[in-house]
């Protein structure tokens, strides 16, 4: 697929958007660097009457965040050169066989060049004969009881389809239950509660929005959709707004699996975490910290790790990127904040220095793979997620799910096989904010 630009518009121009008049099916020239964006909804089973609805928001949504949206139901669209037009392909409550063995064919070759999809409520009730579709979509459909208010718990906070909204989600929807649980192939962005609504099946474990990296593509799957006021609903378009942007490559995001871990940040209490030296963190009502003043540290000092996967979020504030931060990890305790800097190691933030002190940087000792770094970063004012996996001697960062940093230490003054971590507080001016610290301890290996 081309890479395409930036988008011009936030997210949060969605959320101000309450349906509105639809617009023209006719298609236009997309500027340079436009996203396209394929909706599709036929249907060889039940026919949800919220389609028009649908198309007519993804259309405005399109015209409003810098992606321009084709529909139709025209399977004889999938072909080779036609897919290739295209960023991603919306499946929009299809059902039933919709594709061809031919055209089944075209859609996979375009999804392993790098393709997107989206599938939107019946997605998952479509293509039961076609396995590539199903480990696509992620699940397929198996009940539903009538529709009714459920409360959505939000798992991800980080990804574009869920980081604006609420930690819990109440609205009106018909909630599909499905034949198999996608946790262990799908990233889970947000799941149901099954104790607020009756008539769900999945053993308190009910997945209702994912995302994924599937065999070379990219993938994301939401629940909802159902009803017509869906597509009128703000934090509802928002949520499609976000699976497009991540289906068509305008907003990274780290769509791996991800089980076992626990929270040592998750929004609501320090308890554990310690300020040491200058400034401090401000922890607002979304569940987010972020830093004021410095040179300071704020660090977990329940205890020391020595053999982790360490997940948090992250972004900065101001605009020009300048904005300076970093996650240390194994310096033993201590409530001096050079100690850290001294004992331990920075996973540095900040886009403006020189290679071995940038974002994704071992701080003074190994640069970011740069190239991999720039393609995987999101910008000031979007939310990034970094993976810092300790074993032994050995660090290796993930930015994004992107793997850009592999350093093993050998200064005999430092260890990283035991040790504490710490969000720094840089100085004056630099606002970089945090959210859902977690971490997985994993088997303690050699060196």
């Amino acid at each position: 697929m081309r890479s395409t630009g930036r988008l011009a518009t936030s997210l949060a121009g969605a959320a101000l958007l309450l349906g509105g008049a639809t617009l023209p099916a006719a298609s236009h020239s997309p500027s340079p660097g436009e996203a396209r964006v394929l909706v599709f909804s036929k249907t060889a089973g039940f026919r949800h009457d919220s389609i028009p609805d649908g198309v007519a928001a993804l259309k405005e949504l399109g015209a409003t965040d810098g992606f321009t949206v084709h529909a139709t139901e025209d399977a004889g669209a999938f072909t080779p050169a036609n897919l290739r037009r295209y960023d991603a392909v919306v499946f929009l409550s299809t059902t039933g066989d919709v594709l061809d063995d031919t055209q089944q064919r075209a859609f996979e070759d375009y999804i392993r060049r790098g393709g997107g999809y989206v599938g939107i409520h019946a997605a998952a009730d479509t293509e039961y004969d076609w396995p590539f579709y199903g480990g696509l979509a992620g699940a397929y459909f198996q009940s539903h009881p009538a529709i009714q208010p459920a409360t959505v718990d939000v798992e991800d906070h980080a990804h574009p389809a869920t980081s604006g909204l609420p930690r819990s989600w109440i609205r009106t929807d018909e909630w599909y239950n499905y034949r198999s649980n996608p946790r262990d192939r799908a990233h889970v962005l947000a799941s149901l509660d099954e104790s607020s609504y009756t008539g769900g099946t999945m053993r308190g474990d009910h997945p209702i929005a994912w995302c994924q990296d599937y065999q070379g593509g990219r993938a994301f799957y939401t629940g909802g959709g159902h009803t017509k006021e869906s597509y009128a609903d703000p934090v509802f378009r928002r949520h499609l707004v976000g699976g497009i942007l991540y289906a068509v490559g305008e907003i990274q995001a780290d769509c791996r699996p991800e089980n076992g871990y626990r929270p040592l940040f998750a929004g609501s209490s320090l308890d554990g975490w310690r300020q040491a030296g200058p400034g401090s963190f401000t922890l607002d009502d979304d569940g987010t910290l972020t830093s004021s003043g410095g040179m300071g540290l704020l660090w977990y000092a329940a205890s020391g790790f020595s053999s982790y996967s360490l997940k948090l979020d992250w972004k900065m504030a101001s605009a020009s990127g300048d904005d300076n931060s970093g996650v240390f990890v194994g310096f033993p305790p201590s409530d001096d904040p050079w100690s850290a800097v001294n004992n331990g190691y920075e996973i540095q933030i900040d886009a403006t220095d020189v290679p071995e002190k940038t974002t994704g940087s071992v701080y003074g000792f190994r640069s970011a793979d740069l190239k991999k770094r720039d393609r995987a970063l999101n910008p000031p004012g979007e939310w990034n997620t970094y993976e810092i996996r300790v074993e032994g001697e050995r660090l290796r960062l993930w930015l994004n799910g992107v793997k850009i940093n592999d350093f093993t230490n050998t200064d005999p003054a430092r260890s990283l096989r035991d040790g504490h971590l710490g969000l720094q507080n840089h100085g004056t001016g630099d606002q970089v904010s945090f959210r859902d610290v977690r971490i997985k301890e994993l088997p303690v290996k050699g060196s």
